[in-house]
């Protein structure tokens, strides 16, 4: 049945029982009430008035940087330790000492290692002794042979006799061959057990400063199935480096070359100059973050900072100089649509008619700005930003417009 202001006049001329009567008469009140209250609602929002939140454009430079954290490392960082199993016999160099290449930082007992090589040696001396006597027989083969020779061509001799000196000549010669081979042989062994002579020696690769020292006189090192850290050596440390890691939603915003600074918790206020020299490909995971190593060179002549320091540091990505700068909050903001009216079928419809907003979403490449109390929609291009600020450039955009942010609306 239809529900239009005409049936219901017509319902309640009727003449239904009173019980009828009274509840339409309440439901007619009710609906009454609610459109009055929906109709004040609508001409209190319609009268509202609407303030603006603004920020003047300003012209300046922007910085765009990138902040990572890391850890201050020698440049050069070596872990020496020994090839040979032993007793250390002394230990020369201490925590901090200065160390130049080829300075003896610690030596094993070599008691063992100084019999093999003499021994070795005697050895290397009874095979050339043996090469030399190898040689004089040699040459007495050969001239025993040569006379036989010319014994036989005037047939005094037999060929018998030619033959066995022919013989003793060939053996005569192989014996020089073994005798010389006796002698490699000596001298390779010779050279075997001066090599772990002189590794009883430990000796640092390196000019620089001993970090950490884990020698003591009398220990015994085994080496046989991991060689163990004796000292760890840090090269010049007036020149270090600093290692940070790079968020993968900013990897691409850095590059070889940019300039940086970076905070230690050592020395607060104080903030010390770097380069990126080195930016790595390989990835690091840890618990599914992904970052990258970047490489930051640092001088150091005073020798402030220490290996192992907690680093933060600020990259420079990006300068723009000059340039129109607004705040990111006018890039987010867009006034709301007008609103629209939606139909309602039946007695509700009629009575509370339906009302809805659309939001409006920004688009990140136009701003609002507030010109003669009304927003004015202009189009400009990005140029960089620093999670702040962005630095833009438009043809209707000038230094000191008012750029909307928000909006707040209040009543007269």
């Amino acid at each position: 049945m239809p529900t239009g202001p005409d049936n219901i006049a017509q319902l309640l001329a009727q003449g239904q029982p009173r019980r009828g009567r009274w509840i339409w008469a309440a439901l007619l009140a009710l609906a009454l009430a609610g459109a009055s209250g929906w109709a004040w609602q609508s001409q209190t929002t319609s009268t509202g008035t609407i303030r603006y939140s603004t920020e003047a454009v300003a012209k300046g430079d922007l910085t765009v940087t990138v902040t990572a954290t890391g850890t201050v490392q020698p440049t050069t960082q070596v872990e020496v330790s020994s090839e040979l199993s032993g007793k250390l016999a002394t230990v020369d160099v201490d925590f901090n000492d200065a160390v130049t290449v080829g300075q003896v930082l610690a030596t094993l007992d070599s008691t063992k290692l100084a019999a093999q090589t003499a021994n070795a040696t005697a050895q290397m001396a009874s095979a050339s002794a043996r090469v030399t006597q190898a040689e004089a027989s040699a040459r007495e083969a050969a001239a025993t042979l040569i006379t036989q020779q010319e014994l036989s061509a005037k047939g005094l001799g037999t060929r018998k006799d030619l033959v066995s000196f022919e013989v003793a000549d060939e053996r005569a010669r192989a014996a020089i061959a073994i005798a010389r081979a006796d002698l490699t042989l000596a001298e390779a062994n010779l050279a075997l057990v001066s090599a772990d002579l002189e590794k009883a020696v430990i000796r640092s690769p390196i000019q620089g400063v001993v970090l950490d020292r884990a020698a003591e006189a009398g220990q015994i090192v085994a080496s046989s199935l991991q060689a163990p850290v004796l000292f760890t050596l840090a090269e010049d440390l007036t020149h270090m480096q600093l290692l940070v890691d790079i968020d993968e939603a900013d990897i691409g915003k850095v590059a070889v070359g940019d300039a940086a600074s970076f905070t230690v918790d050592a020395y607060d206020g104080m903030a010390f100059p770097a380069t990126i020299t080195q930016v790595r490909f390989a990835p690091e995971i840890t618990d599914q973050v992904v970052t990258y190593k970047a490489v930051l060179s640092v001088e150091n002549p005073d020798q402030l900072l220490r290996p192992g320091m907690t680093a933060t540091a600020v990259i420079t990505v990006d300068q723009v100089q000059a340039a129109l700068v607004v705040p990111n909050a006018a890039l987010r903001y867009a006034p709301p649509s007008t609103a629209s009216t939606s139909s309602r079928s039946g007695l509700l419809g009629l009575i509370m008619p339906g009302r809805s907003a659309a939001k409006s979403v920004a688009t990140g490449k136009s701003l609002w700005v507030l010109r003669d109390g009304a927003p004015v929609e202009v189009a400009v291009s990005l140029i960089a930003s620093d999670g702040r600020a962005t630095a833009v450039t438009g043809e209707d955009l000038a230094e000191a417009d008012l750029v909307i942010t928000d909006q707040t609306t209040g009543a007269n």
